[in-house]
């Protein structure tokens, strides 16, 4: 008989699993920025039907929302380093994934950026002067906001943004329901700090246009570091030690003693 043939080298089956989720964090990080700047260099101020700020608000959280259900079944769907920081603080996410989770979805999110700048300069009128839907305070503020208010914007929005992702994606919430609550949350972030800020609450987004413009955006990063990740760990930090355990069945509107 002959002998049976070795069967084909295949990756370990980690490393796989691994590359997988790094690159639907790439893919569902593109996907953001490519959707939501998009939306905000493209759309926003178009010509008498320009979609504005509530428009841009829901693209964003549509961009979350259909990668939350195409791509978190295998990532997790983060697509933010802030996200994966708040998880690792709740204690939902281990450690030893935060830098590549993190390498990844800022080279999405610079991918996607790419691919706005090269649609985006198909105009003859087309300037990085006007921002690029860069995140900025100050001068580069939409509302001119000073870097204290967009400080504690950034850290609760996005501390607000991690109570979302937290209690929606726990074992007692229904299942199935997570991404839409997630995205309308994104959704109505948007609505609120998008004249303080232009909203970051994602390091990886605020990258990748800043990357464009250099300058002022560039200068001013590292709020859009320094705020998200810090409001995303109080989250994380608090939500495990206030709301991890377990709780008694909650009370029924109208049923007293229940």
């Amino acid at each position: 008989m002959w002998a049976q043939a070795a069967p084909p080298y295949q990756p370990h089956k980690k490393e796989c699993a691994v590359f997988s989720k790094l690159s639907a964090e790439f893919i569902g990080t593109f996907w953001l920025v490519l959707g939501g700047c998009g939306s905000a260099v493209l759309a926003a101020a178009f010509p008498a039907v320009g979609i504005g700020l509530l428009g841009v608000s829901l693209a964003f959280g549509l961009t979350v929302l259909s990668g939350a259900y195409a791509l978190g079944p295998i990532s997790g769907g983060h697509f933010n380093p802030a996200v994966s920081v708040g998880l690792w603080a709740g204690g939902r996410f281990p450690g030893t994934l935060l830098f590549p989770y993190t390498v990844a979805q800022v080279l999405g999110g610079i991918a996607g950026a790419a691919v706005l700048y090269l649609i985006a300069s198909g105009r003859a009128d087309f300037s990085l002067a006007g921002g690029f839907a860069s995140n900025g305070y100050g001068a580069h503020s939409p509302g001119e906001y000073s870097l204290a208010a967009g400080l504690v914007c950034e850290v609760v929005m996005t501390f607000m943004f991690l109570i979302v992702i937290l209690g929606t994606t726990h074992e007692r919430s229904p299942a199935g329901f997570a991404g839409l609550a997630i995205g309308l949350g994104l959704t109505l972030i948007h609505l609120i700090s998008i004249p303080v800020t232009n909203t970051s609450v994602n390091p990886a987004r605020s990258t990748a246009t800043a990357v464009f413009v250099g300058g002022w955006a560039v200068q001013q990063l590292w709020l859009f570091w320094l705020a998200p990740v810090i409001g995303a760990a109080i989250a994380g930090f608090v939500y495990k030690a206030a709301f991890e355990g377990s709780v008694e069945e909650p009370p029924v509107t109208g049923r007293p003693g229940k």
